[in-house]
């Protein structure tokens, strides 16, 4: 019968201390009790020859009749996805058992029909394709009007508008300056590079961030000025020389330029630096070169507005409302506890957009704590502090993840419920009898855990901020709550077996997810309060990131403003997946197991083994394997981005070659084609057709705007202060702000040099001449990066989507097998360890950010034209969203194998030896079917049409496990039959609960799979 839901909010804290995010760094302390549970029932007894690990100290193995029941009810999960009939009419009843090798059932896959995939998948696209598609007409006015409206609402309430006032101020009073005659005269014609300064490194950042810039530019900009001195002192050395300077400036400068483009694709942090030095180096060996003679006044032209611009970005830093480096970090705290508290509203159907929204908080909370670290903050706590409140909020996020919320656990149960049924069928007054006594004992506790969780993150006046009495609150309700759970258990009319009381295991797995969450929430509210109580003092952190790392990481503003992030972050992300799995294959070693004999075996299992395995590897030869990883390297992304650097920046200097190009090159600062050029090309995305033409459009209205201003008032200082002040406002936040930053660049340096060199004329030629030559000289630094990066290895988004989701289901795939391993089938005595344990969370904390990157690459690619037709993005959307319910279903399997393993297996080598191959072939099915979809993925190969069935293989196993636990319980001779009632015999649903959802979602990966690559017929 229908019963009305009752919505409950979540606003309350639990218990737990031993709750550690597994996230990022190695000194993160490791979790004995990553569920966080404090179970309370101890045993009287242990499974004998064996040792338990922290994690199991409390926790009684499952029962025979514990472990039939959950074998009932997972035969009767697997029935709804392979029939009996199925495999009969496919197999004919026959099957083969091979001793030592893989036994496969193939089974005729089910038809794949498009168009009803699409319709019912949709769902699963990110919330970004709701909106009209980026390149159509139909939708571009529309689009802009609603972005200039967004634009202007939030830089009016928001602290956008500060952060644009900095930048423009910086920019504005550097543009004054040169504005005045005697500042010019003195600075001389190069005056416009002070305000080129103030926008490489605008003062829109934390003052750490500022600091870390103002330094890194001076360092680059020096190092470029030097090269380029170097350059001229080799091109004149000697008469030979002179005469094939120009050639030999572009060779200096292309080793030069190849040795920073291999840092700036390397090391992340030294991007501000190289990309100083680079302009620097441009402007001594191009600009003004009259017979290539060097002067140190021509250095010091270069230098000091340079050094005046930084000075200058650096006190409106620091004077106009300065930030010291913890806003950004609040403000991810404020955001991750608003989603949080978002998804505490139960019960509610599962919210795909808010679990994604949660899996980002995740993310973003790493990348919040590591800026703090990266550089110099000013604020009232520790770094180890906001590590420990980080760890904690992630604990929360993890716990909230594992929740299924849709639950009738708070319906109204009160009322009686009559039910006449005949006595062959008084199970089913049994089942609602067990389901309505669950929840009229936790319902009210559970609801009472939940009502202590915090209302409001920072709250208002009418809400106290101290945290005693609701922490106390908390205590008592998680007391009552364990009481009312110990009672339920503890009671004499609990049911033999819960195979048919499928809601009241319901009810018990939902309320112990919330004493999990619970008890999370302790842990931060614990870590809070000690931060709140210590935070007595401001204090000065200086950067604590380990110089190996941080080399890779930079600040966020330096992150937006290169541009590229999303395709930046993804290889990074996929890259720290790689370096953990590695980490793992080569810590972890699995040997074949010697008490297991096979029934039968082959004469010389020696050669056979010695075939497999290969022979023991001799001496390594350490300096060719140096050799072979050096090369190797070298065909990385990083060497094919320093060659289309040289190719490029050596093409656009070409007119320096020849002494007659001078009387053109020089007048119309044809250098900043090259220094634009530097700029532009970006380590991994080139730009698509959208950002071709918005950043041509913007260097040619920095050039159109320029000529106005000069046109309008015949090169007055306070006309051309009025058209800065309107053109550089929306530009400046179009560059430090808005997700298209290099635009946005271009836009900026075209007015600020343009604007301020066409005052100096003394060619006579016109002003709008000149203003076209100059801009034109912008246009073609900005266009041809783009032309180069789509012609020699160019980034195409669709492409990287394909192989990220390649590469998932490949990690996925050594993630199954590292879980069953450590955490199900491992060997006596090999319980999993804490460092096991941590590593897994945090493997699994980097799996998590991998499916936000594949996802912000799903929106990429409505940026990308396809000649061949339109792209599909619904199949390859449903292949991620699969991928990462099969990735949830595996961490639910490893945290209930930590409450529930299946020991008997191990511990009873009779039993051992019956399962053996069943668990061999249901292992091996699951890893067989990954690893061939990811390579058809990634190889784009069509997939075989009949793959082993891991249905078929897990169906078998279930079968065999009720027989041999039959067997084991008449034969009740050297093995305990008591029953346990503890939480491993709840636990035991939820964990063949998950196995057999790991193998539904592969059948999906397989369907998704085939609408992408094709099937063989």
């Amino acid at each position: 019968m229908e019963r009305g839901r009752q919505r409950t909010r979540i606003t309350g804290p639990p218990q737990n201390a031993t709750q550690t995010a597994a996230e990022s760094s190695a000194d993160d302390s490791p979790s004995l009790s990553p569920t966080g549970l404090d179970v309370r029932f101890t045993l009287d007894h242990q499974p004998r020859g064996r040792s338990t690990s922290p994690a199991q100290a409390y926790l009684a193995r499952p029962s025979v009749d514990s472990r039939r029941s959950s074998s009932v009810m997972s035969i009767m999960q697997i029935d709804q996805i392979i029939s009996d009939d199925r495999m009969n009419m496919e197999t004919y009843g026959v099957s083969e058992i091979r001793d030592g090798f893989f036994d496969a059932l193939f089974l005729k896959p089910d038809p794949v029909n498009p168009d009803e995939v699409a319709e019912r998948s949709k769902a699963a696209l990110p919330k970004e394709f709701e909106k009209g598609h980026p390149l159509s007409a139909k939708h571009f006015l529309p689009r802009q009007l609603h972005e200039l409206k967004s634009v202007t609402r939030k830089v009016a309430t928001t602290r956008a508008g500060i952060k644009l006032l900095k930048s423009f101020l910086a920019f504005f009073i550097a543009y004054i300056l040169c504005l005045i005659q005697p500042v010019h005269d003195w600075l001389g014609y190069n005056d416009y590079i002070m305000v080129v300064s103030t926008i490489i490194n605008h003062p829109g950042r934390n003052f750490g961030s500022q600091v870390d810039g103002t330094v890194g530019t001076i360092i680059g900009t020096a190092a470029g000025l030097a090269w380029g001195y170097v350059g001229i002192l080799i091109s004149t050395s000697t008469s030979d020389a002179l005469k094939a300077s120009g050639w030999i400036i572009v060779v200096v400068s292309a080793v030069f330029f190849a040795g920073i483009a291999f840092i700036r694709s390397f090391f992340i942090r030294l991007y501000q630096t190289v990309l100083c030095a680079g302009i620097a180096l441009a402007f001594t060996t191009l600009a003004q070169t009259n017979g290539n003679a060097f002067t140190w006044h021509k250095s010091l032209q270069y230098g000091i507005p340079w050094l005046l611009g930084q000075a200058i970005a650096l006190a409106v830093n620091c004077l106009v409302f300065p930030d010291a480096g913890n806003r950004l970090l609040a403000a991810t705290f404020h955001k991750s506890f608003n989603t949080m508290q978002e998804s505490l509203v139960i019960p509610r159907p599962r919210d795909t957009g808010l679990r994604r929204r949660l899996a980002k908080t995740f993310m973003d909370m790493s990348l919040a704590y590591r800026d703090m670290r990266i550089d110099i903050t000013i604020t009232r706590f520790r770094p180890n502090d906001v590590r420990e409140l980080r760890n904690s909020v992630q604990g929360v996020v993890r716990a909230l993840l594992s929740m299924n919320t849709d639950t009738e656990l708070f319906e109204d149960w009160s009322d009686t419920l009559e039910i006449t049924v005949a006595d062959d069928a008084g199970s089913e007054s049994e089942v609602e009898d067990s389901g309505r006594k669950v929840a009229r004992a936790l319902s009210g506790p559970t609801r009472e855990v939940i009502d202590c969780w915090r209302k409001h993150f920072g709250p208002s006046a009418d809400v106290s901020s101290d945290l005693v009495p609701v922490q106390l609150r908390m205590q008592n309700s998680l007391a009552a709550f364990d009481t009312a759970e110990d009672h339920l258990l503890r009671s004499n009319d609990r049911p033999e077996t819960y195979a048919d009381h499928g809601q009241a295991v319901e009810f018990l797995v939902f309320a112990r997810h919330v004493r999990e969450t619970a008890g999370t929430v302790v842990n931060l509210m614990a870590i809070v309060q000690d931060m709140h109580t210590s935070s007595k003092r401001i204090r000065v952190n200086l950067p604590v990131y380990p110089f190996g790392k941080a080399l890779y990481r930079t600040n966020a503003q330096v992150r937006h403003d290169r541009g590229g992030v999303t395709a930046g972050m993804y290889r990074a992300t996929f890259a720290e997946i790689a370096k953990l799995i590695e980490t793992t294959r080569s810590t972890e070693k699995h040997h074949p197991r010697e008490n297991y004999e096979a029934v039968t075996e082959p004469e010389d299992c020696t050669v056979v083994e010695s075939i497999i395995h290969g022979s023991p590897a001799s001496h390594k030869d350490r300096l060719g394997y140096k050799l072979w990883k050096l090369m190797r390297r070298g065909q990385g992304f990083e060497t094919k981005y320093a060659i289309k650097v040289v190719i490029l920046l050596s093409a656009l200097s070409l007119p320096c070659c020849f002494e007659s190009t001078y009387s053109w090159r020089t007048p119309y600062d044809a250098w900043w084609a090259v220094a634009m050029g530097w700029i532009m090309i970006h380590p991994r995305i080139g730009g698509n057709i959208q950002d071709f033409f918005t950043r041509a459009f913007a260097a040619i209205l920095g050039a159109a705007w320029s000529g106005a201003a000069h046109a309008t008032g015949g090169g007055n200082p306070y006309v051309l202060a009025v058209f800065a002040a309107i053109y550089m406002t929306p530009m400046i936040y179009r560059f430090t702000q808005s997700t298209h930053p290099r635009s946005g660049l271009v836009g900026c340096l075209s007015f600020a040099v343009i604007s301020l060199t066409l005052r100096d004329d003394s060619s006579g030629t016109s002003v709008t001449l000149q203003g076209v030559y100059k801009g034109l000289v912008f246009l073609i630094g900005t266009i041809a990066p783009i032309i180069v990066n789509w012609i020699l290895w160019p980034f195409i988004a669709r492409h990287e989507l394909r192989i990220a989701l390649s590469s998932m289901i490949l990690y996925m795939s050594i993630m199954y097998r590292n879980v069953v391993a450590n955490y199900v089938y491992f060997d006596e005595g090999k319980d999993p360890t804490p460092e096991t344990i941590r590593r897994s969370e945090m493997l699994e904390s980097r799996m998590r950010e991998g499916f936000v990157r594949i996802r912000q690459l799903l929106v990429m690619s409505r940026h990308e034209i396809r000649l061949r037709g339109p792209f599909d993005p619904i199949p390859y959307s449903c292949l991620a969203a699969s991928c990462e319910r099969f990735f949830e279903y595996l961490i639910s399997v490893r945290q209930s194998a930590l409450f529930y393993n299946p020991n008997y297996i191990r511990d009873n080598p009779v039993a051992a030896e019956k399962l053996h191959s069943y668990r061999r072939d249901a292992v091996a099915a699951i890893l067989g079917n990954l690893y061939i979809l990811a390579v058809a993925l990634r190889s784009e190969r069509k997939v075989p049409r009949y793959l082993p069935s891991a249905a078929a293989a897990r169906k078998k196993l279930l079968h065999r496990t009720a027989e041999v636990a039959r067997e084991m319980e008449e034969d009740t001779e050297g093995y305990e039959l008591e029953r346990q009632k503890t939480w491993s015999d709840i636990y035991s649903y939820s964990y063949n609960a998950s196995l057999t959802g790991c193998v539904a979602q592969l059948e999906e990966l397989e369907r998704f799979t085939k609408l992408i690559v094709g099937e063989k017929k």
